[in-house]
């Protein structure tokens, strides 16, 4: 928004002072406005979809905002055998650093965090924005050592070197023998 008036521009009524004229700086006679809010922002940071400020020059943009991808696994508890089912299904809209090179050798460990883990990994799939699993893991744990714990998921590539490029987590307080399905959001890696 310019204001063209006489007090807006001290000592010169010309048009060419106006936002129009590209050689003044524009953050003299504009205020930018977020699209869903009447708050103003500074050029450096937004409100995100969230509501929370973050540098632009932080957020990787990508197609739905998710920077690092989903992974799809499907729970089962067996009571009859005292077995927990874990399939691995598949990662989504899965992205990895560049120093991992274009297409690495990726796999999904999993660790149930007992006072003494139980660890599994899947094979290792070539790295693609969409990777398929369909492995299943089983394992004989009584259920009430389960609910208390989590079920951690660490996606890795084993070329060119071993290396930990996300993780999510779910919490086993509601397994049943009803067979559940999540998407989880997967983070970076923790430090």
């Amino acid at each position: 928004v310019s204001d063209l008036r006489a007090s807006a521009l001290p000592g010169s009524f010309d048009i060419s002072r106006s936002m129009f004229d590209l050689r003044s700086p524009p953050h003299r006679f504009m205020k930018r406005y977020d699209s869903f809010s009447s708050v103003p922002s500074s050029t450096s940071s937004r409100k995100d979809s969230q509501g929370s400020n973050r540098s632009l020059d932080t957020i990787t943009l990508s197609g739905d905002e998710r920077d690092f991808g989903r992974l799809n696994v499907k729970l089962c508890y067996v009571s009859s055998v005292e077995q927990i089912w874990i399939t691995v299904l598949h990662c989504k809209d899965l992205s990895w650093p560049s120093s991992c090179g274009e297409n690495p050798r990726i796999y999904v460990k999993g660790i149930l965090t007992l006072p003494k883990p139980v660890q599994f990994k899947s094979s290792a799939k070539e790295g693609c924005n969409d990777i398929e699993f369909m492995e299943t893991f089983v394992f004989a744990i009584k259920l009430q050592s389960l609910q208390a714990v989590r079920l951690v998921f660490k996606i890795q590539t084993q070329t060119p070197r071993k290396k930990t490029i996300g993780e999510c987590s779910l919490a086993l307080r509601e397994l049943s023998s009803e067979e559940s399905s999540h998407w989880l959001d997967i983070s970076p890696p923790s430090k």
